[in-house]
C-alpha cells in the first residue's frame, strides 16, 4: 500500500489552479497585512539597492579625486540607510511570520473539521502517517508558499529591476552584455527546479512512511 501512494505522489500535478484558487482564500483574510509585508518589503529592497549605488559614488566621486570633504556625509548617509532597512526588515520579517502562523492556523482546522467528517472506510485506505503528513509537514509548506513566498516574490522582482534600471543609466552597452548570461541563468534554474520538485515528492513521501511505522509500532 505504502509503494502504491509513493507512486502516485510522484505522478501528481506539478500545479493545479483549482488547488491554487482554493489555496488563496486563506490569504484574503489577512490581504491588508500582506499588502503592508509587502510595501515593506519594497522599501527594503529600494534601500538595498540604494546601498551600492552610494559606494560608487564614494569611490568615483571623492575617493579616486582625492576629494574627503564630502565622504563622511556619504558614509553617515550609508550608515542610516543599513539602520534603516534593519528596522524595516525586522518588522517586515514580524509581520510575515505573524500572517503565516495565522494561516497555518486556519489550514489546520479546517483540515481537522474536514477530517472529522470523514468515514472510518476512508481511514482503512489511507495510512495514518500520510494523513498526519497532510495536517503538519505539507501545511507547514503550504505555509511558507502562501506568506514568505509570496511576500519575497514581489521584493524580488522590484530590487532586480531596480538593479537593471540603475545599470542600464550608468553603462548599457556593459549592461547588455552582462543580462547576457541571464539566459544561461534561467536555463540552470529550470533544471534545478525540476529536479528539485522531484526530491520534494520523495521526502514528503518518506515522511508519510515514517510517520506510518512510528503510528503502527508505538500503537
Amino acid at each position: 500500500m505504502i509503494e502504491g501512494f509513493y507512486e502516485k505522489e510522484l505522478a501528481g500535478k506539478s500545479f493545479d489552479r483549482k488547488t491554487a484558487a482554493r489555496l488563496l482564500k486563506f490569504i484574503k483574510p489577512y490581504r491588508r497585512l500582506l499588502g503592508f509585508t509587502i510595501f515593506l518589503l519594497l522599501l527594503t529592497a529600494g534601500l538595498q539597492v540604494m546601498g551600492p549605488y552610494l559606494i560608487k559614488l564614494a569611490i568615483d566621486d571623492y575617493i579616486t579625486v582625492g576629494r574627503l570633504d564630502g565622504l563622511l556625509y556619504i558614509v553617515l548617509l550609508y550608515g542610516l540607510i543599513l539602520l534603516f532597512e534593519f528596522g524595516i526588515r525586522y518588522f517586515q520579517g514580524y509581520y510575515t511570520e505573524y500572517m503565516g502562523q495565522k494561516i497555518m492556523y486556519d489550514m489546520r482546522m479546517e483540515i481537522f473539521s474536514h477530517i472529522q467528517k470523514l468515514p472510518m472506510s476512508y481511514f482503512d485506505k489511507n495510512p495514518v502517517g500520510r494523513v498526519m503528513t497532510r495536517v503538519t509537514t505539507d501545511v507547514q509548506s503550504l505555509n511558507e508558499m502562501l506568506s514568505s513566498g509570496i511576500v519575497t516574490l514581489f521584493g524580488d522582482i522590484f530590487m532586480i529591476v531596480g538593479i537593471m534600471a540603475i545599470m542600464l543609466a550608468l553603462n548599457w552597452k556593459l549592461s547588455l552584455v552582462t543580462f547576457s548570461v541571464l539566459i544561461l541563468l534561467a536555463i540552470a534554474t529550470f533544471i534545478f527546479r525540476a529536479k528539485v520538485r522531484v526530491s520534494f515528492r520523495i521526502i514528503r513521501t518518506r515522511i508519510s512512511n515514517i510517520n506510518s511505522f512510528l503510528q503502527e509500532a508505538i500503537s
